[in-house]
């Protein structure tokens, strides 16, 4: 306990006010029980004396009760009236030997709680002047009294150190413990900030798989908002193996002595659709136990990924070099042994048949034009993964926008969407192939009626000078920025619950890249999550 340092709070503050008015009208019963003889005191005076110090104490109190201190030197003047009053009554009133006399511990308990170790000593010190004074001055022929106000201001010292001592030392626990819990907090603060910030789905289970924390990856994993603090891992999850034998998580936990990672699991959601995860998981072992000196099962940590794009694109690269190594195997064979063949013939024979050489040199040849053959159909497969050009044609703009609305005008009116048209005018033709063309406007307009969940689609043809610019708006659920930087990767599908909603690819928005490409435009982006999104471009006009 530092010196002159409060230590109170407004609610301890709060209790010291209702003790000291409880008191006072303890004391002031009793004083008046004194008063009428009901009770004997040598110290009794007077009435008018009693009468005084009752009221004046009485008046204070409710005062005081009433009306909060306000500052430290309010406290303090409080404090000192309430010692002078007090001790006035002990002196000339009830005596120091009375039971009720032991109430002065309260003020004991005050001052140490307002001011500390100064004001305690300063309140003891009070009562002892005052107990002395007492005895030396007003009764110095009387010995019994000498002794027992002697006697009471010890055992009344005595309990009060002991009191504020217990107290102080309550208080210092208290402290102690509501600092230990305030870094206990600060440590699971920092904990759970680590966990939220991770892109991967993080739990923590205690030994029954009981989920206790979780990071908002795992419900975008799980495809729910609903919060799962509380429920076995083992249920969260409808696991299957490679051998699409169903598998409880919580099972696979209790079988784990130690750090594990798999990645031949795989979830399905409740509409059919299956990912492939991977999971690390590992057992925590505390050192404490309240029961044994041992290590103990603390429960489990979980980080769950989904990998099902990388193991699927790790299955299409094994599964081709498989099938390439496989086919470039044997004309690789029949060239190397042709080869050798040659190379012996013509060590061993000075004059070689020249139809053998022949032989062997058609059968190389053979397996090397195969090889070529092999490269140009491996080539022409990456050729048509970017888009075969065709041939440009003049098409008038507002012809295809009208037969591209009529076309989606029933599928939009299905989904109890308004598709709407907006032309400008002597919108002009443009020369550019109509596949790619129309492909590009389908695909938005098709992504658009998907995702738009109620309100309308709009498209849009404006001209500027020699150019049209397209568009397609919706008011759907719209992206964030970090789905619009990567919507138009390969395979790229949102974690956003409402697209998991829809089936899809991922592979829309890829080729409107390519065919945007193709007709030597750009797409435009602007989005606005839960507010909508548009998509745009422009052509050259005739």
């Amino acid at each position: 306990m530092q010196e002159g340092v409060p230590k109170f709070s407004p609610a301890s503050d709060r209790a010291m006010r209702y003790v000291g008015l409880l008191s006072t009208l303890v004391m002031a019963f009793y004083s008046y029980l004194i008063v009428f003889g009901v009770i004997p005191s040598v110290h009794y005076a007077d009435p008018y004396v009693s009468i005084v110090l009752s009221v004046t104490w009485i008046i204070l109190s409710a005062y005081y009760f009433l009306v909060p201190p306000r500052s430290q030197v309010s406290r303090a003047c409080r404090l000192i009236n309430y010692h002078l009053i007090a001790l006035a009554t002990l002196v000339f009133i009830t005596g120091f030997s009375q039971p009720f006399a032991t109430l002065f511990i309260l003020l004991f308990i005050a001052t140490n709680l307002y001011f500390g170790r100064i004001g305690l000593i300063l309140s003891l010190l009070s009562f002892v002047i005052a107990g002395v004074l007492d005895s030396f001055v007003r009764f110095a022929d009387v010995a019994y009294v000498q002794q027992e106000t002697f006697t009471s201001v010890a055992a009344i010292l005595f309990l009060g150190i002991t009191t504020v001592g217990l107290i102080t030392a309550q208080e210092t626990r208290r402290q102690t413990l509501l600092h230990s819990q305030a870094r206990e907090r600060l440590q699971y603060d920092r904990i759970l900030t680590i966990i939220n910030n991770l892109t991967d789905a993080a739990f923590s289970t205690n030994e029954k798989g009981t989920v206790l924390m979780y990071n908002a990856a795992c419900l975008d994993l799980l495809d729910t908002n609903d919060s799962i603090k509380g429920k076995n891992i083992g249920e969260l999850f409808n696991l299957s193996d490679s051998d699409k034998k169903p598998t409880n998580l919580f099972e696979i936990l209790k079988e784990t002595k130690k750090a594990t990672r798999r990645d031949d699991i795989n979830h399905t959601y409740t509409d059919g659709e299956s990912i492939r995860l991977e999971i690390n998981f590992a057992p925590i072992r505390s050192s404490y136990s309240p029961f044994k000196k041992a290590d103990e099962q603390g429960g489990y940590i979980i980080i769950v990924r989904d990998v099902t794009k990388q193991k699927s694109l790790e299955e299409e690269r094994d599964e081709f070099i498989g099938v390439v190594s496989h086919e470039l195997r044997t004309p690789i064979t029949i060239v190397e042994g042709t080869l050798s063949n040659l190379d012996v013939l013509i060590k061993r024979s000075q004059t070689p048949d020249p139809v053998s050489l022949a032989a062997s040199i058609n059968i190389a040849h053979d397996q090397v034009m195969y090889l070529a053959k092999m490269v140009n159909d491996l080539s022409t497969l990456s050729r048509a993964e970017r888009g075969v050009a065709d041939a440009t044609e003049e098409i008038d703009v507002t012809d295809m926008m009208h037969s591209l609305h009529h076309r989606y005008q029933k599928e939009a009116e299905t989904r109890k969407l308004h598709l709407n048209i907006d032309l400008g005018p002597k919108l002009g033709t443009v020369n550019v192939s109509r596949l790619y063309l129309e492909e590009l406007l389908q695909n938005f307009i098709t992504n658009a009626l998907k995702y738009t969940k109620e309100g309308s689609v709009t498209l849009q043809a404006k001209r500027t000078k020699d150019t049209v610019h397209f568009t397609v708006k919706d008011t759907g659920i719209g992206m964030s920025r970090g789905d619009q930087a990567k919507v138009f990767n390969k395979f790229y599908r949102s974690e956003d619950y409402r697209i998991r909603e829809t089936n899809g690819t991922g592979l829309g928005l890829y080729v409107c890249t390519k065919l945007a490409n193709k007709l030597n435009t750009k797409v435009e982006l602007k989005s606005r999550l839960n507010h909508g999104s548009s998509f745009s471009f422009e052509l050259p006009t005739n």
